[in-house]
């Protein structure tokens, strides 16, 4: 049997040598090295799209990959991937290292400096269990072993520029297509998702931080099913909270949710903390709203620098939204992208705040009239992205929680990703 394996190693020096020593295993297929936790994770992802066959038996992570900790990517790999055999690479070989590894999800653990036997072992049995659990899951493993859901997270360049409305007319464009969705506030101190909503609930995303498995139960019981269909995940009502929600935390919740939904919505609000980095770095898309104004607009040049010197997300992979837009102002999409070096996206929100007024004030964002331009636009950018599956599917079936969504209406906010060519 051939065993493929993905080697994780950020130094270039280590990389080298792992490469080496896999190379000489027998029956062996050694795939170039990734460098960092973001390539690993969109590497596995690309496979696991197209197959399951086409996933490595093992993977290598050496102890030093970043920017995301060894023992957090090995977890989320994991979690993500169950069906590939993690072994992890590390100078530590102390029984509290090695416990913390199993508990991550590893397969096994081998000892620097390397050595041709211990490595053959570890990947050996991570090989052969990996061909085990592939051989129960059988054909209906690639339902469960891929990517999972797809997960966006909207973040503002500065307060007040509509981060929160947008994310929450994403995940209902994509409920009221018949996808299931979840719609996490990490806006972990002054998030709003809840009073826009007119949801009071006393769990929240703080309950789920010391968790270190987070089961369906568990993650039932923090989630609020909303009357529109919607699994919201609420920030905390005392903002002090928020600091209990680590990075750890973050990338475990949206794992758990990605792997129970088919689309992840995380409003991220406009201040940078390690939870909501962690959101964005894991995030399929990442948007970033802004306003076209001056201060705006330098607020989010900085963002996406800021981002960037964090290895957090590449400027190229940062989609711009442009809000409150206006024919007659001076700065248009096309100066935003260039100012940013982000892509911009294809739909402008139109400046239309009388529209909203009224069901914001009333905590009914989700009862904006069909017609309204803004709900339009912002349904038309939900189809951009890829959250909604298709027009035609837009009216659920009857009994089901987002029924009230398909009216004919809605479909009509739908109708225009067609109408305008899918911009």
């Amino acid at each position: 049997m051939t065993t493929r394996i993905l080697p994780a190693v950020g130094d270039p020096d280590a990389a080298r040598s792992v490469t080496t020593l896999i190379g000489q295993l027998p029956d062996a297929e050694p795939a170039l090295p990734v460098t960092d936790s973001t390539q690993l994770v969109d590497t596995l992802a690309r496979l696991a799209a197209a197959s399951l066959d086409e996933l490595p038996e093992v993977v290598l992570v050496h102890e030093r990959i970043g920017p995301v900790p060894a023992l957090e990517l090995v977890r989320e790999v994991a979690l993500r991937f169950p069906a590939v055999g993690v072994v992890l690479i590390t100078a530590d070989a102390s029984p509290v290292l090695f416990s913390a590894a199993m508990d991550s999800g590893a397969r096994g653990l081998v000892t620097l400096p390397l050595g041709y036997e211990e490595l053959a072992s570890r990947v050996q049995a991570a090989a052969q269990w990996s061909v085990g659990v592939r051989r129960h899951l059988g054909a209906g493993a690639e339902q469960i072993t891929g990517p999972g859901g797809t997960v966006v997270t909207v973040s503002g360049a500065k307060g007040g520029v509509g981060t929160t409305v947008t994310a929450v007319h994403l995940a209902l464009a994509a409920r009221a297509s018949g996808r299931s969705v979840a719609l996490v506030d990490m806006d972990l101190q002054s998030g709003d998702v809840a009073s826009y909503l007119d949801v009071q609930f006393r769990r929240s995303v703080a309950d789920l931080a010391a968790i270190n498995d987070i089961s369906p139960r568990v993650l039932q019981d923090a989630v609020f099913v909303h009357e529109t269909g919607l699994s919201l995940l609420l920030a905390p009502a005392e903002g002090e909270r928020g600091e209990e929600v680590t990075d750890r935390a973050a990338r475990q919740i949206v794992s758990a949710l990605r792997g129970r939904h088919e689309v992840v919505v995380v409003d991220c609000g406009s201040r940078l903390d390690s939870a909501n980095a962690a959101a964005i770095e894991m995030a399929d898309t990442a948007v970033l709203v802004t306003t076209p104004d001056v201060v705006a607009v330098r607020a989010a040049k900085r963002t996406v620098r800021m981002w960037e010197r964090l290895q957090v997300r590449k400027a190229e992979e940062t989609v711009t939204l442009v809000n409150r837009h206006h024919r007659s102002t001076e700065i248009q999409p096309p100066l935003v992208q260039k100012i940013t070096g982000t892509r911009v996206a294809g739909v402008a929100v139109p400046a239309h705040f009388k529209e909203l007024q009224a069901v914001v004030d009333a905590g009914r964002l989700h009862e904006l009239d069909a017609k309204s331009t803004v709900k339009q636009a912002l349904w038309a950018l939900a189809g951009e992205l890829g959250l909604i599956q298709a027009p035609a599917a837009a009216a659920p079936g009857a009994g089901q929680p987002g029924k009230q969504l398909a009216r004919a209406g809605d479909r009509g906010s739908l109708g225009l990703r067609r109408r305008t060519g899918g911009r």
